[in-house]
């Protein structure tokens, strides 16, 4: 059977239309592709087709109106305290560090040969 026939057959009584059908697997493929561990056994090797069959046989969860909304703010919230966190973690590299970093790219970067000026009084 392939997934195609799944989609005539899929029972409507949760998920109102075909539409939220393809959000909901469109955003389990994307969990799926960051590593998320698959729901179920499924015949199918690509994400997208397994997050369908997920969908399909009702083993994802979901949430619309106001609920999904609020989902939403405190996912957008707990992503701003992430980079936040990232952000002050990456701050507090020591000086001692950042001194010795700078001291070795200045050996990389200045590795040019100076030619030194001929001494006084000596002709060449």
């Amino acid at each position: 059977m392939d997934m195609m026939s799944l989609l005539t057959d899929f029972d409507d009584t949760k998920i109102d239309s075909r539409y939220r059908l393809v959000i909901i697997a469109a955003q389990r493929a994307r969990q799926l592709m960051q590593g998320s561990n698959p729901l179920i056994t499924s015949k199918f090797t690509k994400e997208g087709t397994i997050a369908l069959d997920e969908v399909l046989q009702g083993k994802t969860e979901f949430v619309t109106g106001k609920e999904a909304k609020s989902a939403m703010k405190e996912a957008m919230l707990a992503q701003e305290l992430e980079a936040r966190a990232r952000a002050r973690a990456k701050a507090t590299l020591p000086r001692e560090d950042e001194n010795e970093i700078k001291k070795d790219l200045g050996i990389y970067i200045n590795d040019q040969k100076i030619e030194e000026a001929p001494a006084a009084g000596s002709e060449e």
